[in-house]
């Protein structure tokens, strides 16, 4: 006796209920994401939204969650994950203003100037420290001098920069 396709449309989604743990582990097993369950339920509320049922409704489940987690990771790689940003927070440009780029320039010509007009072997300790980024004890090994005598460089040289750049 065959059987009414009403009742073929009600048991579809039982068996699949029952199977919808291994579905999950293989599409997540597919996607590595962890968003899977999501993916596989969508997949699920667009095969139930088809006027006919596919064949082989656990492939169609699976192959329509693996391609919405590619299409989902491509829009990702292109716009970066959607966790509740705003379309404007996209747009917004991390640099500084132009007005503050040009201060920041100008305050670092200053510092250059400053420098420049250190004693050399203040200049010397003061770089070795700041852009070599040495220890006073390594800085004093490398001069030959004492590592007291390094600290007062030091502390000579931020004393000046300190006037130097006072009002910038």
């Amino acid at each position: 006796m065959s059987e009414h396709p009403s009742e073929q449309a009600l048991r579809a989604p039982r068996r699949l209920w029952t199977g919808w743990a291994g579905l999950l582990a293989q599409v997540e097993r597919m996607t590595r994401r962890s968003d899977s369950e999501d993916l596989l339920h969508d997949a699920y509320v667009r095969m139930a939204a088809r006027p006919e049922r596919p064949d082989n409704e656990e492939a169609f489940l699976v192959r329509a969650a693996v391609n919405r987690a590619r299409d989902s990771y491509r829009r990702e790689k292109v716009r970066g994950p959607a966790g509740g940003e705003d379309a404007l927070a996209l747009l917004r440009d991390g640099a500084p203003l132009q007005d503050e780029a040009l201060m920041a320039q100008a305050r670092l010509r200053r510092v250059s100037e400053g420098i420049d007009r250190l004693p050399p072997r203040t200049r010397e300790v003061f770089l070795l420290q700041r852009i070599d980024n040495l220890k006073y004890r390594e800085i004093a090994e490398r001069l030959d001098i004492s590592q007291s005598a390094v600290e007062k460089h030091m502390a000579r040289a931020m004393s000046f920069l300190g006037e130097w750049t006072k009002d910038w």
